[in-house]
């Protein structure tokens, strides 16, 4: 049997101007990450990210400290149908285009806006995403023209994860470092869960978690799901 390990990057800059890098312990967790495999004796045969700036980062601070240590990492391939769909892009298009059908999403986007702290912040657009990601899912945004459809979003990551396991050698790790968004659809296509279940999952993983497959042909199985036993108290984060 192979297995596929889908971590999830290291904690972004959220409330910044640039998002998609990693934060100082975003770079701590990814070491951290690395260093565990290192004492289970953890070597990918294949290691795999999306083309966002917090996935190759990632990937590259695990691949260093293999290196530190003398062992050797595969070649960092890249898969763009890896990267995390446009919340942000997507939200914007409901909450205008349903202001009248449903306030409370501009209610809610309103609330983001008037935060006078972080955690404020994060709660209100926490909630904000899981209602729109919830209508995004099921369609329900009539004839509002969105950036991108979950159908193509969900396909193309079912896709990308599908060649990279027939690409893989027998008995060999596959390590794909993205986001939660595509972990969420791995994980609900395998339990062949309502699509919803994806989004449901993806508000749980936490950042340089491992969530494990094993896999032989076209069998797959879900063996662990948002491993974080390698990361301390002070390491666990969700953004």
């Amino acid at each position: 049997m192979s297995e596929l390990l889908l971590v999830r990057h290291g904690q972004a800059s959220l409330f910044t101007e640039d998002y998609d890098r990693l934060s100082e312990l975003g770079f701590r967790q990814a070491e951290a990450l690395a260093g565990f495999w290192l004492e289970r004796g953890v070597r990918p045969d294949a290691v795999w990210t999306g083309t966002l700036k917090r996935h190759e980062q990632t990937a590259n601070v695990v691949c260093r400290v293999f290196r530190e240590a003398a062992r050797e990492m595969p070649r960092i391939r890249t898969d763009a149908r890896l990267n995390e769909f446009s919340a942000e892009e997507i939200t914007r298009c409901l909450v205008s285009a349903l202001s009248d059908s449903a306030p409370e999403l501009l209610q809610l986007a309103g609330r983001v806006k008037a935060a006078e702290c972080n955690e404020d912040r994060y709660r209100y657009l926490h909630r904000l995403l899981e209602a729109t990601t919830a209508r995004w899912i099921a369609g329900d945004y009539d004839s509002v023209e969105v950036p991108l459809t979950w159908p193509d979003f969900s396909g193309a990551v079912r896709d990308s994860l599908a060649e990279i396991r027939t690409g893989a050698g027998s008995g060999e790790t596959v390590a794909v470092f993205t986001s939660g968004g595509p972990i969420g659809v791995g994980v609900q296509s395998v339990l062949q869960a309502p699509a919803i279940k994806a989004a449901e999952l993806n508000w749980r993983i936490r950042n340089c978690s491992i969530t494990r497959f094993t896999f032989s042909g076209d069998r797959i199985s879900l063996d662990a799901f948002n491993d974080i036993s390698h990361l301390g108290a002070s390491l666990l984060t969700y953004r």
